[in-house]
């Protein structure tokens, strides 16, 4: 395997050599640090701007079209995928794997997912990764490819274990440690770079001020702008300092909205100043930290487009203001373009067009690819769009890929994957910086912590929603598991997002038998049967401690609860830390990053932001 590799390193060097001047490669594998000429502070060299013009200048029009694309493509295999993913690849994209989605369209990306069947474990990616690449060198104009996914942690994670899994943003943002945001990104990003992945679409960068968002949420580090502003840019510098470009999304700001844009068009109804004050510090911050790219929200904000076309497709937003008044000269890449936020308003033909006119370099993840690719050289032969520009944006991609080392080092190893990815001293990190991250929000009459002794038998209840990817199991097991490793005697009752009063009955009938009782719950509404669950084990008169593992303001719908907390995610890690918490391993320092509400007075703060006890 190693001297495949080696081959193929040495090969894809010499092509790229050959197209571009660049210098030899490194050997497969080598860590490349930091990266100069950020899109914001120093200009590109010279030399490598020259080299890049050169290759560009030899691409035919469908090369260059071809190069804007970001593509999602079904297989575990660059050449070779099973035949199911084969039949998906021929149904959505006329082709039957990644090397034949390369040589058609020449996409200048590719974007890895877990459903497309591109992510079973670290040695199959970096051997996708390496597959995809090699299929990028043998182009007539030989160009690798930007591999990018979204691993920002906590709910959103494409690879799991065994990949070492962090918090989620929210969580980091409870904790709010730049140094452990830092840390977190920097070991995320060697992972992935062991892995052939290059680009990560994180950090997130909004600011998330409305409880009900139903698309963000612990996605963002919390509800303060200079706060989040601080992490963003902390994760900008972990993920680039391993030399993985990162992408702050999603401008202007996906933050105070209660629509989800898969399935609509949000409105952000934030005037000027509010958005100056709420939603542009973050953005801000990962542009002065010297970000790669940015990803546009599919997004209607009327106080800067009287049109109310999304951001994505606003030439207001994303040339007046990211580009004019920001400053930003780094790569712009759309949110999905398969999103229905984005295809309601002109369709799947125009949004491509549109979205090159409105500022943008990157399109992501079309519905059709034929559909935009042909839309978008329809509009360079009409003049609709200019080659100029088109060159400009392709440009600033080959920059970004240069700058990432792909030129000189495409390939990766298996050896590198075994030396990086998942190894004792990061999953220790994590574990480490996941303590941090548990807020107890309620402890009335020292409920907590729990002892062995006196609450040794216990009952673990509530929602086993679908994990995220990593995850040792549903997380009422998983709680129940590590209450075992310290020594309870713990017992798993999975009860469900919408528990039946049979299951009601079940768990009261549990408790009976048990000390006390840990109840796992998930995003609680006034009309949740999760409250019901919750009062039937409260009536036992037994302990009950409540355990939030998505959005914290569980708590303010459980007015009888002595005994609460939030762990913001329901990886492994962050339950695991959780129980360690619960059982007074460890003292929560968890402060809420966001302010949680009175249930029965909206408007009134029942627990602010920086709220958080300890023992």
């Amino acid at each position: 395997m190693h001297s495949r590799r080696t081959v193929l390193t040495t090969a894809a060097a010499a092509a790229a050599a050959c197209a571009t001047g660049a210098a030899p490669a490194r050997a497969a594998g080598a860590k490349i640090g930091r990266q100069p000429d950020s899109p914001r502070s120093a200009a590109p060299a010279p030399s490598a701007e020259a080299r890049l013009r050169g290759l560009i200048a030899r691409m035919t029009p469908e090369e260059k079209v071809g190069q804007l694309f970001v593509m999602r493509v079904y297989g575990h295999s660059a050449t070779d995928p099973d035949p199911d993913d084969v039949a998906a690849n021929r149904k959505e994209i006329g082709v039957a794997n990644a090397a034949e989605l390369i040589d058609r369209y020449h996409v200048g990306g590719i974007i890895y997912f877990g459903w497309a069947h591109n992510t079973r474990e670290p040695h199959q990616i970096a051997d996708l990764s390496n597959g995809i690449q090699k299929a990028g060198t043998a182009q007539r104009v030989p160009v690798p490819l930007l591999i990018s996914t979204d691993q920002e942690h906590g709910i959103v994670a494409r690879i799991g274990a065994p990949a070492t899994l962090f918090p989620g943003a929210m969580a980091l943002g409870a904790a709010g440690s730049r140094g452990d945001a830092r840390t977190a990104a920097r070991i995320g990003g060697e992972e992935l770079y062991a892995m052939g992945i290059r680009q990560d679409y994180a950090p997130d960068a909004d600011v998330n001020v409305n409880a009900a968002n139903p698309v963000i949420g612990v996605r963002s580090f919390g509800a303060d702008p200079q706060a989040v502003a601080r992490l963003v840019a902390a994760e900008v510098q972990g993920y680039q300092d391993a030399g993985v470009a990162a992408c702050a999304k999603h401008f202007p700001g996906h933050g105070d909205t209660d629509t989800d844009s898969h399935i609509g068009l949000p409105y952000i109804h934030h005037t000027a100043e509010q958005w100056e004050r709420l939603d542009a510090p973050p953005f801000k911050a990962a542009i002065a930290a010297g970000i790669d790219s940015i990803m546009t929200a599919h997004i209607v904000v009327p106080a800067f487009d009287p049109s109310e076309d999304p951001a994505t497709l606003s030439r207001p937003i994303l040339t007046g203001i990211l580009r004019e008044r920001l400053g930003y000269r780094g790569v712009v890449v759309t949110d999905s373009l398969g999103m229905e936020g984005v295809r309601v308003k002109y369709g799947d033909a125009r949004a491509p067009v549109l979205a090159l006119k409105a500022g943008v370099d990157q399109l992501l993840n079309p519905p059709d690819l034929s559909v935009a690719h042909g839309a978008v050289l329809k509009a360079l032969r009409e003049g609709e769009l200019s080659w100029a520009d088109i060159e400009a944006k392709l440009l600033r991609i080959l920059l970004l890929k240069d700058r990432r080392g792909l030129f000189t080092n495409p390939y990766t190893t298996h050896e590198e994957v075994d030396r990086v990815v998942g190894i004792r001293r990061h999953l220790q990190q994590a574990d480490r910086i996941a303590e941090r991250t548990t807020t107890l929000l309620r402890n009335d009459g020292g409920v907590l912590p729990l002892s062995r002794r006196r609450d040794n038998k216990l009952l673990v209840v509530g929602v086993d929603a679908d994990p995220p990817s990593g995850t040792g199991g549903p997380p009422t097991t998983v709680l129940a598991n590590t209450f075992g490793e310290l020594g309870f005697t713990a017992t798993a009752l999975s009860t469900g997002l919408t528990p039946t009063q049979t299951l009601i009955d079940q768990a009261v009938a549990a408790l009976r038998e048990r000390d006390a009782v840990v109840v796992a719950t998930y995003n609680v509404t006034a009309d949740s049967p999760q409250r019901q669950l919750i009062d039937a084990l409260l009536a036992t008169g037994k302990p009950v401690v409540q355990l939030a593992v998505r959005n914290p303001y569980d708590i303010a719908q459980l007015g009888g609860v002595k005994a609460g907390l939030a762990s913001y995610s329901w990886t492994d890690v962050e339950l695991r830390a959780a129980v360690r918490v619960i059982a007074g391993q460890r003292k929560p320092t968890g402060r809420l990053p966001v302010p949680v509400m009175r249930a029965d007075a909206p408007d009134t703060v029942l627990y602010p932001i920086g709220h958080g006890l300890s023992y």
